[in-house]
């Protein structure tokens, strides 16, 4: 965190609130100054004094009150309402700005590299994922400002211990039928290239995503339609949304033995393909099991121990050996 401390030396200068109130106090301060000192007739200072006074006073209502309008926020009310759960909105501000690029108001792959270090994640990793489904990020490796202060305040922290703090609710909470079927389905758009457009995933990334979504849960036959996916037989280039909605509603329809399976239902045309290749390599395994089987049994035959009448016979003959003496 050294190189944090150093950038947030002064994170609220980046605000613009509290300075910007205090410009325009002091601006009008000195004009009310001015109006007062300007007089030169010392015969009534009472009386211009009091209306340089009044006059400046009328002034600084004319220019304060429309500060913020309402239509675009009260970033103070913001505050208030941080305060009131707990929060404080400043070091959030301040947390985000240890960490953004210094070109553009958002934490990049480079900033996301440091934020992950010091929360003792890997990036990679399947709480990482969590943390952007929480606080709703659009890009892998990307939290823009919104994101990151609204993120924060929906997992009640304002801090780096707050934050890890915050991993196990978090874990538990993806677990739930709805909580994960709504992070699965934010994994899909969250591995998309906004900035390129794409419609669909690219196939090696799908399946890092696939493989990491299903991180706490996996099902069983995960690992199969991985294979198919990395052997594709298809020669399939993306997954599309609907694919990868589909896919798990068929892990949670279709048995492991996919028996229940049926091309007749509205499945997408690659789960039929995957069906297809499965049950061949299946076939294929069974019948190698039983090859070796029958080759097992082979050997055991022509290694077959000598049998009880041969040993008995031996045994005779040695006996009128030893006797011959």
């Amino acid at each position: 965190m050294g190189q944090c401390v150093t950038k947030c030396k002064n994170p609220t200068s980046s605000l613009g609130s509290k300075s910007g109130d205090k410009e325009t106090g002091s601006k009008s301060h000195k004009k009310g100054g001015g109006a007062g000192g300007g007089g030169g007739h010392k015969e009534e200072p009472s009386t211009l004094g009091s209306k340089a006074f009044n006059d400046t006073k009328a002034m600084e209502v004319d220019v304060e009150t429309p500060v913020i309008p309402t239509a675009m926020g009260d970033p103070r009310k913001d505050e208030r309402s941080a305060e009131a759960d707990g929060l404080s909105l400043l070091r959030i501000e301040e947390l985000f700005c240890c960490y953004k690029d210094e070109l553009e108001d958002a934490i990049l792959e480079e900033g996301m590299e440091s934020f992950c270090n010091d929360l003792c994640v890997d990036p990679a990793e399947f709480r990482v994922l969590v943390l952007a489904w929480k606080f709703q990020a659009a890009t892998m490796c990307k939290f823009t400002r919104k994101e990151f202060v609204e993120g924060c305040r929906a997992i009640q922290a304002d801090s780096l211990e707050g934050i890890c703090s915050r991993f196990s609710c978090m874990l538990l909470e993806a677990q739930g039928e709805d909580s994960f079927r709504d992070l699965y389905r934010f994994t899909f758009q969250f591995g998309l290239d906004a900035e390129e457009g794409q419609r669909s995933l690219q196939r090696d990334i799908a399946i890092a995503l696939w493989r990491l979504v299903f991180t706490q849960n996996s099902p069983s036959i995960l690992e199969r339609w991985l294979d198919f996916l990395a052997e594709n037989p298809s020669g399939v280039r993306g997954i599309s949304r609907d694919t990868w909605n589909m896919f798990l509603n068929f892990t949670q329809a279709i048995g492991p033995d996919l028996s229940n399976y049926s091309e007749d239902e509205a499945w997408p045309s690659l789960f039929d393909t995957f069906v297809e290749w499965e049950m061949e390599r299946r076939k294929k395994e069974e019948e190698e099991e039983e090859r070796r089987a029958e080759e097992e049994k082979r050997c055991t035959g022509t290694e077959t121990p000598p049998s009880t009448d041969r040993l008995e016979t031996e045994g005779g003959r040695g006996s009128q050996t030893w006797g011959g003496h």
